[in-house]
């Protein structure tokens, strides 16, 4: 039966690197196309842009695997149907199970292979390509002036020219410069005839070279008032040239994109790492909760109307007290209750969105604990809805299997979602929430795998008529 296990695996894996890889690239341009508009324009090196895709094929990885395990599990078993291979596989006393028993093996060492992927490498490709992404959108747009129009992404300088000319579209023709770079507010108005842009390989300092110009320069401070202003007298002069350095090492320094100032995550964090960074998180955020209590129990004072018996707490509470003293003494009474009353209760809502980003985070790092073992095992639940179902419809190629996949995968991811949000708000146990799209294909995976060694479709559609027909046929009878 080598031979036999040999041929299944065979055409078991071919589709598998096919579909793995077309699926990858789909999900890895989906990611580019999503963050495009935040790199784009910046003058980023290819080699960082290089990089930033390939931490988003491995971040994509562990979720092509699951995909293409289940295109490609429904075109095998449908190849197989549809050329009438399997016909002849049961005609020779081979059963279903005996089939898929050397894929199952396969699945379940591409599900560990998976879980490993993602407990290493992934939580590193996080950590990276956030960061760089991170940095990406921080880096300023590449240089560009455009004539007609204030250039203001140099910090410090408005520039505007007329025209851009030359060989290497470094000339200027009529310039106009607003140097912002004076203290105290001051501002410095240059313009010139024409003007030479200059930058050597390298260099930080981008040289803009004015010929015949003026410049204009107020001395009065934004502090002083506006007859002090008057007063305070203005330079003004004529250049034949006049040199600036302008600072452009924002704009060309790709040093900051290997800045990592985010390692929390939880995507960044292994198994180990998401147990016992959680574990430390919900100690600090038990002792915080516990001393806002203990704070508040104190504020309201409830220690020492708990000493009180009833009858002297309910005359301590009660508003005819108040009869033994003035309206001014009663005014200033009430007051400062209500103040007490508003701080506290200020206090508490702060408090109250504190603790409730506290606990979305520690609800993050409990399910991303358990969705990567459930993410994991989805490869083997994904293969027996895949399997049975090619075996039941006998359709290979690309066309129905790739709807059907991507339709089923789609219903996985949705409910993943769906209990990843849940979970987040505490509205169901981070254990449930990183589990339910697992428990819930899980059993339909069972029934198609009972179905399809039977030798039955997904559902029977001549039973269901049989049932119409002999409903009517009653109701007819009983109106007769």
């Amino acid at each position: 039966m080598k031979i036999f296990d040999k041929y299944i695996l065979k055409s078991f894996l071919q589709p598998l690197l096919a579909t793995f890889f077309v699926v990858l690239f789909v999900l890895v341009m989906q990611a580019l196309w999503l963050a495009f508009d935040e790199i784009a324009g910046k003058g980023i090196d290819i080699f960082f842009i290089l990089k930033f895709l390939g931490y988003l094929s491995l971040i994509l990885t562990p979720t092509a695997l699951p995909i293409g395990i289940l295109l490609s599990s429904i075109m095998a078993l449908g190849n197989l149907s549809e050329n009438y291979e399997f016909a002849a596989i049961k005609s020779a006393g081979i059963s279903l199970k005996r089939v898929i028993k050397p894929l199952i093996i396969l699945t379940i060492l591409l599900s560990g292979l998976n879980f490993v992927f993602l407990n290493n490498v992934y939580p590193w490709a996080t950590l990276k390509q956030k960061n760089l992404y991170l940095n990406m959108k921080k880096k300023k747009p590449a240089l560009a002036l455009v004539p007609g129009a204030f250039n203001t992404e140099i910090p410090g300088f408005n520039i505007k020219f007329d025209e851009k000319y030359g060989e290497e579209e470094n000339l200027l023709k009529k310039v106009q410069i607003a140097d912002l770079t004076l203290s105290q507010g001051k501002v410095k108005i240059i313009t010139a005839e024409k003007g030479e842009i200059s930058t050597e390989e390298g260099s930080k300092y981008m040289t803009l070279t004015l010929q015949n110009g003026n410049y204009y320069e107020e001395h009065s401070k934004r502090s002083m008032s506006q007859n002090e202003r008057k007063k305070m007298p203005a330079s003004a002069a004529t250049f034949d040239t006049y040199t600036i350095n302008i600072d452009i090492s924002s704009f060309n320094n790709d040093k900051d994109l290997d800045n990592e100032d985010i390692t929390q995550h939880h995507g960044m964090l292994s198994i180990n790492q998401l147990d016992s960074i959680s574990k430390v998180e919900k100690s600090n955020y038990d002792k915080y909760l516990e001393e806002r209590s203990t704070n508040f129990y104190n504020i309201v004072k409830a220690n020492r109307l708990y000493k009180y018996p009833d009858s002297i707490r309910d005359t301590i509470l009660k508003p005819e007290i108040l009869d033994n003293f003035s309206i001014g003494n009663k005014t200033i009474i009430l007051g400062e209750a209500l103040q007490i009353l508003k701080r506290a209760t200020d206090r508490i809502n702060n408090q109250q969105e504190k603790i409730k980003r506290d606990r979305k985070r520690l609800n993050l790092y409990d399910y991303e604990y358990n969705y990567r073992f459930s993410f994991s095992l989805a490869c083997l639940v994904l293969f027996f809805i895949g399997a049975p179902l090619g075996s039941i419809i006998r359709k290979g190629g690309f066309g129905l299997p790739m709807i059907m996949a991507i339709t089923i995968f789609v219903i996985y991811f949705f409910i993943s979602q769906f209990g990843k949000n849940l979970s987040e708000e505490s509205a169901i146990t981070t254990l449930l929430g990183g589990w339910i799209s697992t428990l819930i294909l899980l059993p339909f995976g069972i029934l198609l795998t009972r179905r399809a060694t039977q030798g039955m479709g997904i559902f029977n559609i001549d039973s269901v008529l049989d049932s119409i027909k002999k409903f009517f046929n009653r109701f007819t009878k009983k109106i007769n």
